[in-house]
């Protein structure tokens, strides 16, 4: 199945919800598929991710789950969560729900900026949140950020991978990487990680940053506390 790009012009009118939608209409069936050609650095990121017996997960943008299954393998005990601005693409996820996997993997789907302890069904604050390849899908992602860090108990490590500067790489695969992805209204931005760097020198955290592959990925872990991962 090909994929097509979203024309911006047709989505002005609709909501954020709305949006994913459309854009991932189709693309859901072949999204894993596809995604594992160029959204590196995601099992980096989800190997450097410990859990703690009684740590609880949220994934922001968890879209067909495929992080989330990947951890429960690893931590079948774990509660799980998820969350999609997609309806379709939770449909997606719901799917590969098994028996053992659906008492601890549980999808929502809402908005980065205005989700709620209570919309997920939980007391407490998350012990780990995820951003894989998110940020540069939303155009206010600060107030995705700031917002999911109250969403963290102090103690807790928000982990992020997303598309970094590509500096290193030559220019004309800068050119076609950026291309490729605005067609899909993705914008990755390179003020991330002074972005990350300020929130957590405010904070008196600890940020631990690095890039990957020619600073074609930027992955990082942020506690606002200053513990060690």
């Amino acid at each position: 199945m090909s994929i097509t790009p979203i024309n911006s012009a047709n989505l002005t009118a609709l909501t954020a919800a709305e949006r994913m939608d459309k854009q991932y209409r189709y693309q859901r069936y072949v999204y894993d598929g596809s995604r594992k050609y160029y959204l590196w650095g995601r099992d980096t990121l989800l190997n450097e991710i410990s859990l703690e017996p009684q740590d609880t997960l949220l994934e922001i943008g968890c879209g067909t789950g495929r992080n989330l299954f990947q951890l429960h393998e690893r931590y079948p005990q774990h509660a799980l969560y998820g969350v999609d601005a997609s309806q379709l693409m939770l449909e997606q996820a719901q799917r590969r729900l098994t028996p053992q996997s659906a008492s601890t993997i549980h999808f929502k789907q809402g908005l980065a900026q205005e989700l709620t302890l209570e919309q997920l069904g939980v007391q407490q604050a998350f012990d780990h949140i995820v951003f894989s390849y998110v940020l540069s899908m939303i155009p206010e992602w600060r107030l995705a950020f700031d917002h999911a860090l109250t969403l963290l108990k102090p103690s807790g490590t928000l982990h992020l991978v997303d598309f970094a500067d590509q500096s290193a790489l030559p220019r004309w695969m800068q050119a076609a990487l950026k291309q490729w992805l605005a067609w899909f209204q993705v914008h990755p931005d390179v003020q991330v990680p002074d972005y990350l760097q300020t929130v957590s020198l405010q904070s008196q955290g600890q940020l631990q940053m690095r890039y990957l592959w020619g600073r074609y990925a930027l992955l990082a872990h942020y506690s606002p506390r200053s513990t060690c991962l």
